[in-house]
């Protein structure tokens, strides 16, 4: 019966099913590990349960704790400092890298590979490391080198003022390798002939860099300044690691979103407002990546 119905389609029909029958997987994907996981938090987030209990629909009870606690407004400036400080300044280290390391010939695999690394190494480890290094004397290299120039030591993780950046350096040193990579490679696409021709009209290096390689380099900046926003605003195992009884300390000077919704969901057990914590953190990335390219593609309207 199949094998009738199939010989009877049309070339059109059978590459049509063709192709959804490979689209089936990723759809079913989608639909199963993300979709409605997104689903039952917006469910959830109307809900009191402890996750053993019943479910208790309560409204919007739980956005209202959320809004009149003081503690998730600090988290929240705390999340969108890591995006708005750590953004900038990964993507101005890593493209100062790639834009040099393009020019090296000789061992530039091996160098690339090198400022890989710290992407592919695991979370946890790398933080275990940095929060080694912000030890007081005489263990804490930071405060061994610090000495070395007669400044004296540093509390780092131990400062209200301090912590937060701490904890922000080696995410932002982690992220770098894979945006180096995608910035070379952007550089490797602009075609040599735009290079020659400016060389030919007597362009110099700064006229070069700004006439051609940044606006070439906008979609692949565009994609990386989306990529790294969203990914300083769910920054979760560098804080957990490193911060102070894994809470985002001290005094909450290191938390943001995702360890709060973490901490109610899994040490309070408060899935209704861990669930209204995920859904204020989905409504703002949806907010900041539609914002991102409506900026984006206002700007290439005007040009």
């Amino acid at each position: 019966m199949f094998r009738s119905f199939w010989e009877n389609l049309t070339i059109k029909q059978k590459l049509a099913i063709t192709a959804w029958l490979f689209l089936a997987i990723p759809i079913i994907f989608y639909i199963t590990i993300r979709f409605y996981p997104t689903y039952e938090a917006f469910y959830v987030s109307f809900m009191k349960w402890n996750l053993l209990g019943a479910k208790k629909y309560i409204g919007f009870k739980n956005y209202i704790r959320i809004w009149g606690d003081e503690d998730f407004w600090i988290v929240l400036w705390n999340t969108i400092k890591y995006a708005i400080i750590g953004v900038p300044i990964s993507l101005l280290i890593s493209f100062t890298v790639a834009y040099y390391l393009n020019e090296i010939r000789f061992g530039h695999q091996t160098i690339r590979a090198l400022y890989f690394i710290p992407f592919l190494t695991t979370a946890v480890a790398m933080a275990w490391v940095w929060r080694w290094f912000y030890q007081p004397m005489p263990i804490g290299y930071f405060n061994i080198m610090l000495s070395w120039i007669g400044i004296p030591q540093q509390p780092f993780l131990r400062s209200v003022e301090q912590a937060l950046y701490s904890v922000m350096a080696p995410a932002v040193w982690a992220g770098l390798g894979f945006q180096i990579v995608i910035f070379i490679a952007g550089l490797r696409a602009i075609p040599k002939s735009h290079f020659e021709a400016a060389e030919i009209d007597g362009a110099g290096r700064l006229q070069i860099l700004r006439e051609i390689i940044l606006p070439a380099l906008k979609p692949t900046t565009i994609f990386l300044i989306i990529i790294s926003t969203i990914g300083f605003l769910r920054i979760f195992d560098q804080v957990y690691t490193m911060s102070e009884d894994s809470a985002g300390g001290p005094l909450n000077a290191t938390k943001p979103l995702v360890l709060m919704i973490y901490d109610f969901a899994f040490d309070e057990f408060k899935l209704g407002r861990a669930s209204a914590l995920t859904v204020i953190l989905f409504l703002l990335l949806l907010f900041v990546s539609i914002l991102q390219l409506w900026l984006a593609r206002n700007r290439y309207a005007k040009k």
